[in-house]
């Protein structure tokens, strides 16, 4: 338990040191055209919503970028929408010794109207959680996961916006060993550049 509390501190400094880094960029333009490094920041914090043995103590602080390399538009009709994925790329950092995560993966979003939005995520994740032991929240069988969101959101304006979110991670029972997974939600708030 003493090495994956230092990893898992090691880890999440390395993860926030990734977006501390990488902030002062957001705003900048593309060298090859007038489009920004991140179309979208967003901060927030989650929770587990499993119980029994899988469930996760603590709060998980979040923080995610969004790329748009493909023309993702708001303004575009549905079929537009759905063929133009953004990039994600995000961490949940672990708090009272559960598993943090650094995951990335496409990102499709629906604005249904000048305000309300969905959204859908499916990628993968690497995580420094629990692979076996029956006492320390969910057996994870591997570090490397499948990583899958869903989310529901409001544009207050052209930069912010409030999106509830629920997040799951597993292997889907393509590596040995358990898959108890971890599953959780939270809110996010959002800057779009």
């Amino acid at each position: 338990m003493h090495q994956r509390v230092r990893f898992g501190r090691r880890f999440s400094a390395a993860a926030v040191s990734v977006f501390a880094l990488l902030g002062p960029f957001a705003n900048q333009p593309a060298v090859a055209g007038d489009t920004k490094i991140f179309d979208e920041m967003r901060f927030g914090a989650s929770g587990s919503i499993q119980t029994g043995h899988d469930h996760e103590s603590g709060v998980f602080p979040e923080v995610q970028v969004l790329f748009n390399p493909f023309g993702y538009d708001p303004a575009g009709d549905w079929k537009e929408q759905l063929s133009h994925p953004r990039i994600h790329l995000g961490t949940s950092i672990g708090t009272g010794g559960s598993a943090s995560q650094l995951y990335s993966g496409l990102s499709w979003t629906m604005t249904y109207s000048s305000k309300v939005f969905t959204e859908a995520g499916f990628g993968g994740v690497v995580h420094n959680g629990n692979l076996t032991d029956e006492n320390d929240g969910p057996k994870l069988g591997c570090h490397l996961l499948f990583h899958e969101y869903v989310g529901a959101g409001y544009n207050f304006d052209n930069h912010w916006s409030l999106m509830a979110q629920v997040a799951h991670s597993s292997h889907a029972n393509l590596c040995d060993g358990p898959n108890g997974g971890m599953t959780r939600a939270g809110l996010m708030v959002g800057y779009k550049f």
